[in-house]
């Protein structure tokens, strides 16, 4: 039996408010299962505001002021810690990974109302619905939808070929894992996965599906990995050996 999956947030766009006299910039998200509103700050993105499917987007404003003490105190730290790798704008034109290759991206004012994003062999074309958009955004929001697809279909795939069962995956955009495994049975990838290629994404799954019967690092748990996926050495020396460049690429805006 398959898990449940946990659709990807919906980036909404990015805005500005003014808090004490600063201007700070957060993403806005909304998720489609999460009950309460969600403050995150990390160095790499700074502010994100996540809000359930029923908030008004209109409220935000108030809450940010409501949490502004705590939001500009947690900035701060964030700008006196060790800087974090630049963002790159991209642009049209420009390269992005996709499963160990190269897309090619052609943007474009489609005059719509939404954003689109379609694949044609190895171009990714992006339709811009408002020439505000953040095109960093959209590409991550396409990202994380393509992990949504294809990483749920391949653990579907394996949990039933190994006979385990989980609970529920998510895709999420983890700075420093590729996937987890709770003891709930929960799993979470990292949509930067869908930059590498599909046997390292496949190695990863089979990693976490692994964790349902070992929650440990042993001989034991390596064994068994070894058993389902011979090559995982390789696959695991790949993601050492590119999560410099592959962390740098995915820091867009």
């Amino acid at each position: 039996m398959a898990g449940r999956y946990r659709p990807p947030l919906t980036i909404i766009g990015e805005h500005k408010i003014n808090l004490d006299g600063q201007t700070i910039s957060y993403t806005l998200k909304r998720s489609a299962r999460s009950r309460c509103t969600r403050l995150e700050i990390r160095q790499a993105t700074g502010l994100t505001i996540v809000i359930p499917k029923s908030f008004n987007v209109v409220q935000v404003s108030d809450l940010l002021l409501k949490k502004k003490r705590w939001i500009l105190n947690n900035l701060a730290k964030c700008s006196q810690a060790r800087p974090a790798i630049a963002a790159k704008e991209i642009k049209d034109g420009d390269c992005v990974p996709y499963l160990g290759g190269e897309l090619k991206l052609l943007v474009r004012q489609n005059g719509s109302s939404n954003n689109s994003t379609t694949l044609e062999e190895n171009r990714l074309i992006i339709g811009l619905g408002n020439k505000n958009n953040k095109l960093g955004l959209v590409l991550e929001q396409w990202y994380r939808i393509q992990a949504g697809r294809l990483i749920n279909d391949k653990t579907d795939k394996l949990s039933a070929e190994f006979g385990l069962k989980y609970n529920r995956l998510t895709i999420r955009g983890q700075k420093s894992r590729w996937g987890s495994c709770s003891r709930k049975g929960n799993l979470s990838f990292n949509w930067k996965l869908m930059m590498t290629p599909e046997p390292v994404i496949d190695y990863v799954i089979t990693h976490e599906l692994m964790h349902l019967k070992e929650m440990n690092h042993t001989k034991r748990f390596w064994k068994l990995v070894s058993v389902h996926c011979p090559e995982w050495r390789e696959r695991r020396k790949w993601l050492k050996q590119h999560e410099a460049e592959l962390t740098a690429r995915a820091n867009i805006t």
